[in-house]
């Protein structure tokens, strides 16, 4: 299983390379992590801002070995297995791509979805 965050999520850019997969639905990460976002999204794992917001999916060999050569891991991003929650609060491993540098705008809320809102709320408290 991988859980996405960024361009892989339904309707983003790169979600064409999981068209072998099957969606398990929204997910969200037990552990909290920090998502920023310059020009890709990114996870660092070792500052514990929110829980990050998601999708499961269920990959096979090859859809990962796809998905570890667009995010060339592990070079730029690493891939580990972390635990996620279920929209069911089923907790199940999945893997997940971090990136080992935090860089760009942090999305406080963990959700890429909410990036316009996070952006809107950085501005109000900076100005």
């Amino acid at each position: 299983m991988v859980f996405v965050y960024g361009t892989l999520r339904q309707g983003l850019p790169n979600h064409h390379l999981l068209t072998q997969a099957r969606s398990l639905g929204p997910a969200r990460t037990k552990h909290r992590y920090a998502l920023y976002v310059d020009y890709v999204p990114k996870v660092v794992p070792d500052e514990a801002v929110s829980v990050i917001q998601g999708e499961l999916y269920l990959v096979d060999n090859y859809t990962l070995a796809l998905l570890d050569d667009l995010e060339d891991h592990p070079y730029a991003y690493r891939r580990q297995e972390v635990p996620v929650i279920m929209d069911d609060g089923a907790e199940t491993l999945a893997w997940l791509y971090f990136h080992p540098q935090a860089s760009g705008i942090l999305l406080p809320s963990g959700d890429l979805a909410a990036w316009p809102e996070d952006r809107q709320e950085e501005e109000t408290t900076e100005g």
